[in-house]
């Protein structure tokens, strides 16, 4: 469980926080939808066991002379009543449904607790790791290696051919819905080749036109979304069956369930939908 609030020069910026457990947003069951991204009064912490809590600070990047305090207890703490616990995937899905795309403090707040959960000791000689002061980062204090989060790459492409745009359902996808075909960047690799190799791979087809369009955090854990767009060259779409069950090519006239507002995915689609994917 994570409380984050925002400090600036020692001083409270704003006196409500977020709170997580792992991926999961807390708050109080009568907590209206519409403030989600505004946080709780920091007095509700109250609640929880404080004997049990480690109290870190992070920078913040909006606000350089700022800093995200998080505070984290066991992931297996049991939520006082009142509580409930939402996921930050429908986070993103309610934040951009106001207008906020990004998540801000949030997200990085989410990202970097689990960073830290994973990253307690040292992965050269074993021995606990330390803080450093004012940064996102962690020294082994006995060998000396340099810990920052982990930050995993990762392409997202819109492929289209004509009037349609390639969909897919993976395995792991809830039944009937379909997305862009994405895959994580290997070492040696270029995001261009990485996007090529994850196409033929999953789909068995060739692509040509590749360009970037934009990129979001995802903290699912530690993910960088890298979307890019590009136009059906060759070949025929068949399912690697390993990963992929289902693609085809649709229409904007027979959609299948698409994923949820929020995530790049579904910004890529929208610029298709909107017929703004090729303005840029």
């Amino acid at each position: 469980m994570i409380f984050c609030l925002l400090f600036e020069k020692g001083n409270i910026l704003n006196e409500n926080a977020f709170f997580f457990q792992g991926d999961t947003l807390l708050l109080p069951e009568d907590f209206p939808d519409s403030a989600i991204n505004k946080g709780i009064p920091l007095d509700l912490s109250e609640d929880f066991d404080k004997n049990i809590l480690d109290i870190f600070d992070i920078p913040s990047i909006d606000k350089p002379s700022s800093v995200i305090r998080a505070v984290s207890v066991a992931a297996q703490t049991v939520l006082p009543p009142g509580w409930k616990g939402v996921p930050v995937r429908r986070v993103l899905t309610l934040l951009s449904a106001s207008g906020d795309l990004e998540g801000g403090g949030l997200i990085r707040a989410c990202h970097i607790a689990q960073w830290r959960q994973e990253s307690r000791c040292c992965g050269s000689c074993g021995a606990k790791n330390s803080d450093v002061s004012g940064e996102a980062q962690r020294i082994c204090p006995v060998c000396g290696r340099i810990e920052f989060p982990r930050i995993c790459p990762a392409v997202i492409v819109i492929i289209t051919d004509e009037e349609k745009i390639l969909l897919a359902h993976n395995k792991k996808f809830r039944a009937g819905v379909y997305s862009l075909i994405s895959g994580f960047n290997e070492a040696g690799e270029t995001l261009e080749s990485t996007l090529v190799r994850e196409i033929r791979e999953e789909v068995n087809i060739e692509v040509r036109d590749i360009v970037y369009v934009k990129s979001q955090p995802w903290p699912f854990p530690n993910s960088l979304m890298i979307g890019f767009r590009a136009r059906f060259l060759s070949g025929t779409v068949k399912p690697d069956g390993i990963e992929i069950e289902d693609a085809a090519w649709f229409s904007k006239d027979n959609l299948p369930e698409l994923p949820a507002e929020g995530s790049l995915s579904r910004s890529l689609i929208n610029s298709w939908l909107a017929g703004n994917l090729y303005e840029n």
